[in-house]
Parts: C-alpha cells; structure tokens; sequence
C-alpha cells in the first residue's frame, strides 16, 4: 500500500540568498545587541523577526506591514530551512511590526547601529574608501501631516507641492554605492545644515581621514567647507558665483582686519 504523500509548494525566490546575505552583514546580532525589547517580548529575537521582514521588503518590494504575516505564513518551511528554525507566523503580525517600527526610532541608538555595520561593512569587504558622496532627496505621499510629525510640507524635488514628505540626506562610498550614513528628517528642513551631521557620521563611522567629499552648491558653504578641511578631508562641489563673491568678502575682510 502505497502511504500518504503530502507535498508542500512555496516560492523559494531569493530569500536564502537575502538571508545569507543579511547573516554576513551580522544584522541580527548588531539589532540585538544595540536595541532592548520590552519585558513581555516573547518568540522570535528582534534581530530575527527584522531580518525576516527585510527578506520581505527585499524580495517582495513592498513595505506594507499588513502583507508580512501572510507571506510568511506562504514560505515557512523555506524560512525555516534558512533560517536554521521553525518560523510561526503570528510573530509577524502588523501589531508586532509596528513595535519594530517603534523600537527603531530611537535616533541616538539607530545612529550606533548604523555606525557599527558600517564599521563591520567596510571590514569585510575591504572597501578602502576615498570618496563619499552626499546627497538629499525627498520622498512624498499621501499622508497625515501633525505637528512636530516627520511628514511636512515643503520643497518638493519630485514636483508634488500639495503632498506632505520627508527628507533624506544620504552618504554613499564610491563606487559601490554603499550607503556610509543616513538622516531621516522632516519634509520642512532645508537641505543645507543636513551635511555636517552627515559627514560627521561618515567620520564615526570610519574612523579614517583624507576622504573626498562630494556634493551640489549646497555643500560650498565657506563654513562647511572650513569644518571638511578642519577634519583633514576634501570636498568637491560646484561654487556658485554670489558663494564666490561672499568669500572675496571675507578675505577681504580678513586682510583688513589682519592690517
């Protein structure tokens, strides 16, 4: 007599390679060992339950947290395999994602985070950067604007002023493209006091001078200029003609003081 075969279809896709992938980078152990959980946290480590969520993200291209629970329902046995064990989906639900989300606004300890997988990034690859690039960008949407919230009206690059956005400064290492530091901020700021404190996360977060920074006019501030060169670094970015103008003044005024 012939036993009952029971035969289970999953997509496999790319999750074992984003899972080996994220292994490699160490973001499991560096989630847990820079964010707390809360007392009653149960199941699934905060480290894991991310790294799955990034497989999602990564290989669905969709961040909406209410989809999560159901994939992961739909591809147990496959993140289990990868994962190294069994895998509940309840512990992927959009109440429990939400709590992530809330875990990882805390600025000073997502700014360690960051600087640690850089640090462990760069190791590991053996990068040997010379050159950062710094650049902002928005992101807009059809959100809920309050006060003090991170989605603000403003100037919007994608040419939607009647939606709310948020802002996004970004450091990038040439020429992988491997983003060095991020700052996330709300959608009314401007971009030009946002590269100092990107900048000064690169610096955090590598540890090495005589970089190359690179930007747009908006980097050609005589004081920001002042504070690369201050760190033993570079920039290169296009002077405007008024930028041009106000640092003759202030040589001028140097050299008049200085008489």
């Amino acid at each position: 007599m012939i036993p009952n075969i029971k035969i289970i279809n999953e997509r496999v896709d790319d999750i074992p390679l984003l899972i080996r992938q994220m292994e490699e980078m160490g973001i499991e152990e560096l989630v847990d060992e820079q964010f707390e959980t809360h007392g009653n946290w149960e199941g699934a480590s905060l480290g894991r339950v991310i790294k799955v969520w990034f497989s999602h993200i990564l290989s669905e291209g969709d961040h909406r947290l209410s989809y999560v629970e159901q994939w992961v329902k739909d591809r147990q046995m496959t993140l289990a395999t990868s994962l190294g064990e069994e895998v509940r989906a309840i512990e992927y639900s959009d109440d429990r994602l939400a709590d992530v989300l809330r875990l990882l606004s805390d600025n000073d300890k997502w700014s360690e985070f960051e600087r640690c997988l850089t640090g462990r990034l760069v190791r590991v690859y053996d990068l040997k950067p010379q050159q950062v690039r710094l650049d902002a960008t928005t992101v807009s949407g059809h959100w809920q604007v309050t006060e003090n919230g991170l989605f603000q009206y403003g100037h919007s690059k994608d040419h939607r002023p009647d939606l709310p956005q948020l802002k996004v400064m970004m450091a990038t290492l040439d020429n992988l493209g491997l983003p060095a530091a991020t700052l996330v901020v709300d959608g009314s700021r401007a971009d030009d006091p946002l590269y100092q404190p990107a900048i000064e996360a690169v610096r955090d977060s590598l540890d090495q001078q005589g970089l190359l920074y690179v930007g747009d006019s908006k980097m050609a501030a005589l004081s920001l200029r002042y504070f690369i060169e201050a760190g033993h670094d570079y920039y290169l970015c296009h002077t405007a003609p008024t930028t041009i103008a106000d640092n003759c003044a202030t040589r001028l005024s140097g050299s008049r003081l200085a008489g």
